[in-house]
């Protein structure tokens, strides 16, 4: 397709140059938010519409194969503000890392060249905000209602459910921000993270549907190393009282407590008479889940939506780039499980979609293997300012616009380290191509593996790890995966944890439930010190 003027030349490989006019950037960020649960990417089960959110597919590109370096939520963020994995941002999981504020993120260098940059909604890093003219914060996590949230000045009180309290923060910044200036706006919202409460006006928005099971349900972990089946992370063994609305929120005001009870009380009446039991109880726990869960979905898309109409109202749309992305992705019951983690495909692929008028062309879509580490090069490139050598991922403007590089990568490094608490899910790391996974769980006194084909088997319930018939598939990745760890400068013991305090956790059992001394210490990793 024909480039606007914005770009005027190719430098090392990346479209790039000093706009005539710096464009907006609108990043809308969800937490947890799977692929599968916007209707863009057309999931088998059809499990939800996502109207507002779609609308960002049609109008721009969306991308099929977005991963993230590390399935969970601080460190996705981390890695995005850096353009950094996390041995080197230094933020490992949400245990035991402290963001480094002082390290350089993509938002100073937009500061520098003259954007009003402003973060509102979920932050999660331990640390506050820099690099933003204006910042709101939930505090940790957060909470769905009535959500207490950190400024600069400190702690506010804030009504309402929380979607439209971080929206309405983000649209009053956009209303009210210096118009001279080009902006760029983080709007990151805590839904659809666990425990999924929705928002009052929505809790019968499904009308009671009874939604398709996942093919792998009443997955038994076999044909895989044992390290999958030790998880704690399944519908059928961890999901407790709150999660599945059978206790109230207790940050409701009373008003909001009727509404909350005048719709789960006689449902729940109903499921504690029935009181199913074995395959009947999954069964029940994954409807409750998926209702409540897309509920919060739709929270976030009308957010979308409102966020949208802003743009069109104040005649913002043509010079405004909106990104729609979550932190990963999640298990929607696949595997029998809620949560991330696993380099398996709902976790370790994020939706990405992206719309910039006059670059994208409406309509499309890319398979290139792209990434959250790829998001800060991006920016940065999008407001034509120089990608510093130290940031490790590429700007995605070539493909963008139709132009993806012949050197783009063909495989892509994963590494996930957050163990035993909260889901005892074995530290791990591995190579990702088009079509095959090769993972590495390292945690348990011996090096194990598993290999899996995507093209033999898309639900990844075998592993084909030593098998005769895959000896030069196996060999190559492990020589890939050797090659991928150097260039990225991982090094060769990488672990936040030392090796005893890995043992002490370990011994503790699933869930990190007897939590060792190592699992209370909490530390600054070595790059926030």
């Amino acid at each position: 397709m024909r480039l606007p003027t914005l770009f005027l030349c190719l430098v090392g490989g990346v479209l790039s140059a000093a706009p005539a006019k710096q464009p907006n950037i609108v990043f809308i960020f969800s937490d947890d938010h799977a692929y599968q649960a916007i209707s863009a990417y057309g999931d088998a089960r059809k499990l939800n519409q996502t109207p507002n959110i779609d609308r960002l597919a049609k109008e721009g590109m969306r991308f099929d194969r977005a991963l993230v370096t590390n399935s969970i939520c601080g460190p996705s963020r981390a890695v995005i503000l850096t353009g950094k994995y996390s041995h080197l941002n230094g933020f490992y999981n949400n245990t035991n890392s402290v963001f480094n504020g002082e390290q350089l993120t993509f938002p100073k260098l937009l500061q520098k060249a003259g954007y009003q940059t402003a973060m509102v909604g979920k932050w999660h890093l331990g640390t506050d905000p820099t690099g933003f003219d204006f910042w709101q914060v939930l505090p940790g996590q957060g909470v769905y209602y009535n959500p207490p949230m950190k400024t600069v000045q400190g702690m506010i009180k804030t009504e309402g459910y929380v979607t439209d309290v971080i929206t309405d923060t983000s649209l009053g910044w956009l209303k009210n921000r210096d118009k001279s200036k080009p902006f760029m706006l983080m709007c990151q919202q805590k839904a659809p993270h666990r425990e999924w409460e929705p928002n009052l006006k929505d809790l019968n928005f499904d009308n009671d549907r009874v939604y398709a099971e996942p093919a792998s349900l009443f997955d038994n972990y076999a044909n895989r190393d044992k390290v999958v089946g030790e998880n704690d992370m399944t519908i059928e063994k961890t999901m407790v009282p709150k999660d599945l609305k059978l206790v109230r929120p207790p940050q409701l005001s009373e008003a909001q407590a009727k509404v909350w009870d005048a719709y789960y009380e006689p449902r729940n009446e109903a499921y504690r008479k029935a009181d199913p039991k074995g395959a009947d109880l999954v069964r029940w726990r994954y409807q409750r889940y998926m209702h409540d869960y897309l509920a919060c979905v739709k929270s976030v898309d009308d957010s979308v939506g409102r966020v949208l109409k802003y743009l069109e109202d104040e005649g913002l749309t043509e010079n405004t780039i909106v990104i729609y992305s979550s932190d990963q992705g999640f298990y929607l019951g696949e595997h029998g499980w809620f949560d991330k983690r696993w380099i398996f495909e709902e976790s370790v692929r994020t939706p990405l979609l992206v719309r910039w008028p006059g670059v994208v062309k409406p309509g499309s879509t890319s398979k290139a293997l792209v990434s959250n580490v790829d998001y800060a090069a991006t920016f940065l490139t999008m407001a034509g300012v120089p990608v510093p050598a130290e940031i490790q991922g590429r700007s995605l403007t070539n493909i963008m616009a139709g132009q993806e590089p012949a050197d783009w990568r063909k495989e892509f490094y994963y590494h996930y380290y957050e163990y035993p608490s909260p889901h005892h899910v074995s530290p791990h790391y591995g190579i990702i191509t088009d079509r095959y996974k090769l993972v590495r769980y390292y945690a348990h006194g011996e090096e194990r593996s598993d290999l899996f084909d995507s093209e033999k088997d898309p639900l990844e319930l075998k592993s084909f790890f030593g098998q005769k018939d895959y000896a030069d598939v196996q060999a190559d990745l492990e020589v890939r995966l050797k090659q991928l760890r150097e260039t990225l400068k991982v090094p060769a013991v990488d672990d936040p944890m030392a090796t005893g305090e890995r043992k002490r956790n370990d011994a503790n059992g699933p869930g990190g439930k007897g939590k060792g001394k190592g699992g209370q210490k909490k530390t600054v990793p070595e790059a926030a010190k």
